[in-house]
């Protein structure tokens, strides 16, 4: 038979489309040809193969062979499709008799010796081969990242002629099973080492529980970096669903999936000379994923904020309310998940020191108006808490026996928290919106007063108040209230405060008595 059809997959975002590899050996004069819309690295296969087979001991057909990768509209990158052609080629030309070759998908890349090379993005493969009900055959170097999270048979080789041993029938072979990984136990601060700052550790655990995004501000030394940094620890364990979005991204950049199958949250620092494609993703051809996709389902911090250019920030506003970035190309439109939690951190003006207490800033107005300026209102408006984070007297910084409650402590109750907002809504309180805002966050009258005296005080948009109205469905989650109270108004009010505080301070006084408890 002259004509031979192999299954393969494609790589697009985190998706794995399939490609079918179909190869066709007919007379005229020798020669290969790849069609399909192949890139250089794709074109340039015909070489690697035609090698792998001659050392691996086969004959390459003297033979026109035309190679077609379906479907035809589909780019093709890089060295995948390799192990394939040469199967299609040696099926076609009669050197491999397999009848269980439609039952299997091969994705590997080819060394000149007939060796098999690793690929990038294992993991989307081996879940869309999986539930397409087929076998994979891939590179051992891939294989545990393959097994990891599904249960798709995988079969791992190291060579071409191991391989075609296997689809003959000639060497009975095992599906992979992953290797147990023990992994360090993560090192990151925890709240017990913050002395002070209650209110910003509240904050915390308000950003958290509600999957909120934070900006902390104040001068330098503050311990704004330090808190930030705590929040991984007491947020909850990735489920199965988040599991799978972060290992596929990180498969796609070659970067470890074992801490993701363990439920470990990614948290991505950035530094502000990052480039715009660095932080959201790009490329020429084939966009890659960003540092907002890397920090899907986990912690995206920006240190000093104001440093990094406008129009680079003002690039995280769709993200943050979508929860996805699309990039779009001549060629094709690719989706990343980027479903993450912002925590900002700045100063309030060049120096550090505006409104720290002290005689110590030497900025002008006009200086310390450009560098808030520098983040633009639509962005500010898109962060839920805002807060100042004074920096501790030395009394209190110098304190032997400050006991503080830990991060496993603050944790369970971010857990629980969580667990009521699933069992009420089905999504924690970032996500909602339009109807399911109102529902859920319906307030008595008193209450509904006094929000209308805060964002006619406060002048705030109506992103602001649905933020407002989130923040106090989080506080009252954490104290297992059924209803939003006006304490929990009042204080997600000052939550979103930080540059409004005499506006705050008019509506706490106008606010009506609340009892205690």
């Amino acid at each position: 038979m002259s004509l031979a059809v192999i299954h393969s997959r494609a790589q697009l975002g985190i998706q794995s489309p399939s490609v079918t590899v179909e190869v066709h050996l007919s007379g005229g004069l020798p020669g290969l040809a790849i069609v399909g819309l192949p890139e250089t690295a794709v074109k340039e296969s015909k070489e690697r193969v035609r090698s792998a087979l001659i050392n691996a001991g086969f004959d390459f057909p003297q033979r026109r062979i035309t190679v077609n990768l379906a479907p035809a509209d589909l780019p093709k990158e890089g060295g995948r499709y390799d192990l394939a052609i040469a199967l299609g080629i040696l099926q076609a030309s009669g050197q491999l008799k397999s009848k269980t070759l439609d039952q299997h998908e091969v994705v590997a890349e080819l060394a000149l010796s007939g060796s098999i090379r690793s690929i990038r993005g294992a993991l989307p493969v081996a879940i869309a081969c999986g539930q397409a009900g087929r076998i994979l055959i891939l590179p051992r170097s891939n294989a545990d990242e393959a097994t990891l999270l599904g249960d798709t048979p995988v079969i791992a080789v190291d060579h071409l002629l191991e391989v075609c041993a296997y689809l003959r029938g000639q060497e009975q072979r095992t599906y992979h099973q992953p290797q147990p990984v023990v992994l360090a136990a993560q090192q990151g601060p925890d709240l017990a080492d913050i002395k002070g700052q209650l209110q910003a550790r509240r904050a915390l655990e308000v950003a958290a529980a509600g999957q909120l995004n934070l900006l902390f501000a104040g001068p330098p030394g503050s311990g704004k970096s330090l808190l930030a940094a705590c929040l991984p620890g007491i947020l909850p364990e990735l489920s199965l669903s988040e599991r799978l979005d972060v290992a596929a991204i990180h498969s796609l950049v070659g970067l470890p999936v074992q801490p993701c199958s363990e439920g470990v949250r990614p948290f991505r620092a950035v530094h502000h000379n990052a480039s715009p494609v660095a932080l959201v993703g790009g490329g020429s051809n084939h966009p890659k994923p960003g540092e907002i996709s890397l920090a899907t389902h986990g912690v995206l911090f920006l240190d000093e904020m104001p440093e990094f250019p406008r129009r680079v920030l003002d690039l995280l506003r769709e993200p943050l309310e979508t929860g996805r970035i699309l990039i779009s190309r001549a060629l094709s439109k690719i989706e990343y998940p980027a479903a993450f939690q912002l925590v900002g951190a700045m100063n309030p003006c060049p120096c550090g020191y505006y409104q720290d207490g002290t005689d110590r800033c030497i900025c002008s107005p006009d200086q310390i108006r450009r560098y808030q300026g520098r983040i633009s209102g639509p962005f500010m408006d898109r962060i839920d808490l805002q807060l100042w984070v004074s920096a501790l007297p030395a009394d209190a910084l110098l304190q032997a026996s400050f006991v503080a409650e830990s991060s496993a402590i603050v944790r369970e109750r971010v857990e629980q928290a969580r667990e009521r907002q699933q069992q009420r809504q089905g999504c924690s309180n970032r996500y909602l919106s339009g109807r399911a805002l109102d529902q859920y966050c319906a307030l008595d009258t008193e209450t509904t007063q006094l929000l209308t005296l805060a964002m006619r005080r406060l002048h705030l948009s109506a992103r602001g108040c649905h933020r407002i109205l989130r923040i106090a469905r989080t506080l009252a989650d954490l104290e297992a209230s059924p209803t939003i109270g006006q304490t929990h108004l009042l204080e997600a009010l000052a939550f979103r405060g930080m540059q409004t505080q005499t506006g705050y301070q008019a509506v706490a006084e106008t606010a009506p008595e609340v009892p205690d408890g």
